[in-house]
C-alpha cells in the first residue's frame, strides 16, 4: 500500500452511504507512521473502532490484552518483535482474534508461515484500502459464525452429519460412538470452524482449566475423535494440526 493512496481513499469514501458501517475492534500493528495513520483514518471512516501499536513489544500487549480484538492488522517487519513472533506468542497464549498480515515478502514460504502460525489471511503490499477492507470484512465473516452455528440444529462436513439437539453424529448413516468429552470437542471446533484453536483454548473453553497444564491429554482426544471422522486419520481432512499452537477445522459444512 503506498502511502499516498492511503491519504487519499479516505477523503474519497468519507461521503459514502456504508450500509454495512461496523463497530469493530481493529488494532494496527504497524511502524510506519504515515500507513499506520492513514488506515486508521480509513477503517474510523468505516466505523471502525481502531487502535495502534508501532513496535513489536507494544503490538503483542496490546494483542493479549482484554476484552480482545475483532480483527488485528499486523505487519510482519516491526522493530522489537517481529509480526511471526507476535502471532505464535498470541496463538500460544489462547487469543483467538482474527488476524491479518500486512507484509511486503510475498514469497509462498513466508505466506505458509504465516498460516501455520494461526494467521487468517496474508495481503502482500502494496495494496488499495479498499481490498484491504474486503479482507478484513471476509475474516469478520468467517469469525462470527458461533451464534449462527449454535442454532443450527445439524452440521454436515464429508460423510458426517451432526445433531446438535441430540447430542449425536452419523457417519455413512451410522451412529458415531462418541465418549461426552469428544461430542464437547468436535462442538468447539465446528464453532470455530476456519480457525486456529490453541491446546491453552481448549483447556480453557472445554475442559475448564485455566493456567500451564500439559495438554497430551488433549492431542490423544483430538487422535481418537479423527479415528471416528476422518477419512485417514493418518492424513487428516477437517481437523489440521497447526504446529506448535494447536488445531483447525477446515470442513466447511452445510445444514
Amino acid at each position: 500500500m503506498e502511502s499516498h493512496t492511503e491519504s487519499q481513499t479516505p477523503a474519497a469514501s468519507a461521503d459514502d452511504d456504508d450500509s454495512q458501517a461496523t463497530t469493530a475492534r481493529m488494532l494496527i500493528v504497524e511502524d510506519d507512521p504515515e500507513m499506520s495513520m492513514g488506515l486508521e483514518d480509513f477503517f474510523e471512516l468505516k466505523g471502525y473502532d481502531v487502535e495502534r501499536a508501532e513496535d513489536g513489544e507494544r503490538g503483542l500487549q496490546q494483542i493479549t490484552s482484554l476484552p480482545p480484538y475483532d480483527v488485528v492488522l499486523l505487519d510482519v517487519m516491526l522493530p522489537e518483535k517481529n509480526g511471526f513472533e507476535i502471532l505464535r506468542e498470541a496463538r500460544k497464549g489462547g487469543v483467538d482474534s482474527p488476524v491479518i498480515l500486512l507484509t511486503v515478502k510475498g514469497k509462498e514460504e513466508d505466506k505458509l508461515q504465516g498460516f501455520e502460525l494461526g494467521a487468517d489471511d496474508y495481503v502482500t503490499k502494496p495494496f488499495s484500502a479498499e481490498e484491504l477492507e474486503a479482507r478484513v470484512r471476509a475474516v469478520l465473516e468467517r469469525s462470527g459464525p458461533s451464534e449462527e452455528v449454535e442454532e443450527m440444529e445439524q452440521f454436515t462436513f464429508g460423510d458426517v452429519e451432526v445433531d446438535f439437539e441430540e447430542q449425536v453424529a452419523y457417519r455413512d448413516g451410522e451412529e458415531v460412538q462418541f465418549t461426552a468429552l469428544e461430542f464437547d470437542i468436535l462442538r468447539y471446533f465446528i464453532h470455530r470452524r476456519g480457525r486456529t484453536v490453541s491446546r491453552k483454548q481448549l483447556l480453557r473453553d472445554v475442559w475448564g482449566i485455566s493456567g500451564d497444564i500439559t495438554t497430551r491429554t488433549i492431542d490423544r482426544h483430538v487422535a481418537s475423535l479423527r479415528k471416528k471422522i476422518e477419512p485417514d486419520p493418518t492424513a487428516p481432512t477437517y481437523i489440521e494440526t497447526v504446529y506448535g499452537i494447536g488445531y483447525k477445522f477446515v470442513g466447511d459444512g452445510s445444514g
